[in-house]
């Protein structure tokens, strides 16, 4: 079986996009995995056919490339409770993707109930609009991270 990833164009590693370099400046290994791990979790959502499980896929890449902005940024010093997801975090380390970060925070509930296979938890809509979300987030975590920003995915129609 071929690897998605290695079909879709500009979905290769992520450490090898700029000639001559081993990656973005700065920026380190584990945090390009990362967005690495996130952009391969955007190839699996586009060829999910159950909608719930590419809602879930997609989101969870969300996840990855929020994670990787936090751990690049480093958590920030807390005066009060200790935040209980990446969503909370990021809009501290990077305040421009403070909207982002509420909005998958929004959808976390509807990714659980995807999980847990909840038949109508997300239409094909919702979760091809969530892949197109999400693959628009991890351009801008990329560009934030100052990481050459790939493509986008060829995406099909919703339906």
């Amino acid at each position: 079986m071929v690897n998605a990833v290695e079909m879709r164009p500009g979905l290769g590693d992520i450490s090898s996009r700029r000639p001559g370099a081993p990656g973005a400046p700065g920026v380190a290994p584990t945090v390009l995995s990362m967005l690495q791990s996130a952009r391969r979790g955007l190839a699996e959502a586009a060829d999910e056919s159950a909608p719930g499980a590419r809602y879930v896929t997609a989101h969870l890449a969300a996840l990855r490339a929020a994670a990787a902005v936090v751990a690049a940024r480093g958590e920030p010093p807390s005066r009060r409770r200790k935040p209980h997801s990446v969503w909370e975090l990021l809009p501290q380390v990077e305040p421009a993707l403070t909207e982002w970060a509420a909005f998958f925070a929004a959808g976390a509930g509807k990714r659980a109930a995807a999980e847990a296979g909840l038949p109508r938890a997300a239409s094909a809509r919702e979760a091809d609009d969530l892949l197109r979300d999400a693959e628009t987030f991890l351009s801008l975590a990329e560009t934030a991270l100052g990481v050459e920003v790939q493509s986008p995915l060829p995406l099909r129609p919703a339906g």
